[in-house]
């Protein structure tokens, strides 16, 4: 929040019923202008109205406009897309919907392919969370059940969004009583032009290196330079400039869906800047990685993308990566920040 000027808790609005349950939405307004809109459905980030260069605000994020439009992408059958939802318990993939910790293997259910996709079919983005507005933002509180989704421990999970500024904040929290794995994070689809597709945005990401992946989007080996690949934005470069390039890579995801090691101590995760409207998007994040989604699936394909802050995928299986791993006493804790500013000139690389 902006030193000096006050802001007033959102007010919960009525949004419809998922099943027996009231669902609310809370709006979440700065003084630039910058507008949020968060339901404590899926924790989901249904909109954001940001201003372009001219000072006129516009959504620049995907959402449904009701929340049959979400009920209804998460039945199983559906071909889930998880707009502006918090994901958990596992952000990402499971191969083989199977892991071991100290000794006992856990199975987590299939829901793309043969692995275990964003928590599973029920995941954290099909519940309704408790809410408690603050002056700056809303709190928003789930616990899973021991077993739930296979996953062991009872979890208490916990996302906070805030505005600050010209900036949404959302800081994760979690804690267990059991040893479990977490791996907690934000699916929004940001189109910075408010319409059409995502192509022309100028992408950055800190990051040397990437995770190549099998057929199914499952790390391989050691992560990769991106140098020479089609992979490397560490200077800014149009979404779609390199998306149908012969890169084995980029056939195998039909575009970008691939995790990139950030790099330690740079000053921002990744940057994507409109030219049209001028808008500037700076993600901040604490996590090492971050799952760059060009959108290749959405019913509009590239109508938006996704920057997803979190571990890597396939994490509990992988030894090598750093660990998602949460033990009782401790407390599972990341935080990333989405700024949204404007800009005539591309940022510098």
């Amino acid at each position: 929040m902006l030193e000096g000027v006050p802001m007033t808790a959102p007010v919960p609005e009525f949004f419809g019923r998922a099943g027996d349950t009231d669902v609310h939405r809370y709006t979440l307004t700065g003084p630039g202008g910058l507008t949020v809109r968060i339901l404590d459905y899926g924790a989901v980030i249904q909109s954001i109205e940001a201003p372009d260069r001219d000072g006129e605000l516009t959504n620049v994020v995907l959402g449904f406009p009701d929340l049959d439009g979400y009920v209804a992408n998460n039945r199983p059958d559906a071909a889930r897309v998880f707009l502006g939802a918090a994901i958990g318990r596992f952000a990402n993939r499971i191969a083989g919907g199977t892991f071991t910790l100290d000794g006992v293997r856990h199975r987590v259910p299939l829901n793309d392919g043969k692995n275990s996709l964003h928590g599973g079919p029920e995941g954290f983005d099909t519940r309704v969370w408790s809410a408690t507005p603050l002056p700056d933002g809303v709190h928003l509180t789930l616990t899973s059940p021991d077993g739930d989704q296979g996953y062991p421990g009872r979890l208490t999970a916990e996302v906070t969004y805030r505005l600050d500024g010209s900036a949404l904040r959302i800081a994760y929290r979690a804690t267990t009583d059991a040893p479990t794995v977490v791996n907690l994070t934000n699916h929004t689809y940001w189109n910075l032009a408010a319409a059409g597709e995502v192509f022309d945005h100028r992408l950055e990401i800190a990051a040397d290196r990437y995770c190549p992946t099998d057929a199914a989007l499952i790390p391989l080996g050691a992560p990769a330079p991106v140098a020479g690949t089609p992979f490397d934005f560490r200077r800014p470069s149009p979404i779609g400039a390199r998306i149908a390039s012969a890169d084995p890579q980029l056939a195998l995801a039909d575009g970008y869906d691939h995790n990139w090691v950030l790099d330690a101590g740079a000053p921002f995760a990744a940057r994507a800047w409109d030219p049209a409207s001028g808008r500037l998007l700076t993600v901040r994040t604490t996590e090492p990685g971050l799952q760059f989604y060009s959108g290749n699936h959405l019913p509009s394909r590239g109508a938006g993308f996704a920057l997803e802050a979190q571990h890597f995928p396939d994490s509990p299986n992988r030894p090598d990566f750093p660990s998602t791993v949460l033990r009782p006493g401790e407390v599972y804790h990341q935080e990333t920040t989405y700024e949204l500013t404007t800009s005539d000139e591309p940022p510098a690389g």
